[in-house]
């Protein structure tokens, strides 16, 4: 379903990513980790389109390099930021409602009955403003965000973050449900043995390149892998 080749980000004299690939298959739940620094949110930002970038990126066999962030979500991508990045002062609705700005009507309106349902608590909450919730509530709402486009591809980047031991738990059975429900994933974690319990191909970062592929169980098994490249 993704491609990636050649992958290069820069910031100005700074390269955060360089000359790193992989491949995401449709249906499969691909986790992306490795220590801070290491280029993971640089190269999830530029398959959103959200910094300029060289190298080839594919959806589909659709080449995203010249298409801005709104082209890429209307093709079926959607993306969970790290740090939720929500709109404190606009209340649930309004945040969920800016996740689906490129679907039709209907569309919209069936996305959103889809993510009430995912999360009750959000639709308890629908009138209160981003800023007055939770941690956990904050990050239903980030993710719910995301799925109100109804995409086929999610991009998750650090989803446990400031969570407590119960929520990340919690938040990891959803992802678990939607991936169960057909939901293509690749996901940015720090948490690495939690995202390779889950799961099935695996992708290690470092210094901008990917050091290691494979399957997740046995990433997770190598202990030489996860301390030296993620900590």
């Amino acid at each position: 379903m993704l491609v990636i080749d050649a992958l290069e980000v820069r910031y100005g004299k700074a390269v955060a990513v360089s000359g790193a690939g992989l491949k995401v298959d449709q249906g499969s739940w691909t986790a992306l980790i490795g220590a801070n620094g290491a280029g993971k949110s640089s190269l999830m930002r530029a398959v959103m389109g959200l910094v300029r970038h060289g190298g080839r990126i594919e959806l589909d066999g659709v080449d995203l390099r010249t298409m801005p962030a709104w082209e890429r979500q209307r093709l079926g991508i959607g993306f969970v930021p790290e740090g939720r990045q929500l709109f404190g002062d606009m209340t649930v609705e309004e945040n969920l409602r800016v996740g689906g700005f490129t679907s039709m009507p209907e569309a919209l309106r069936r996305g959103m009955e889809h993510v009430y349902a995912i999360f009750p608590r959000l639709a308890e909450r629908r009138t209160q403003s981003a800023a007055t919730l939770s941690g956990g509530e904050q990050q239903m709402l980030a993710l719910g965000r995301a799925l109100v486009g109804s995409p086929r591809l999610l991009l998750i980047d650090e989803i446990s973050w400031g969570l407590m031991p119960i929520l990340v738990a919690q938040v990891f059975a959803q992802l678990k449900s939607l991936h169960a429900e057909g939901m293509t994933i690749l996901q940015v974690e720090q948490n690495a043995r939690e995202v390779l319990r889950h799961a099935g191909d695996a992708y290690v970062m470092s210094q901008g390149q990917i050091a290691f592929n494979g399957a997740a169980a046995e990433i997770a098994g190598d202990p030489r892998v996860l301390e030296n490249y993620v900590g």
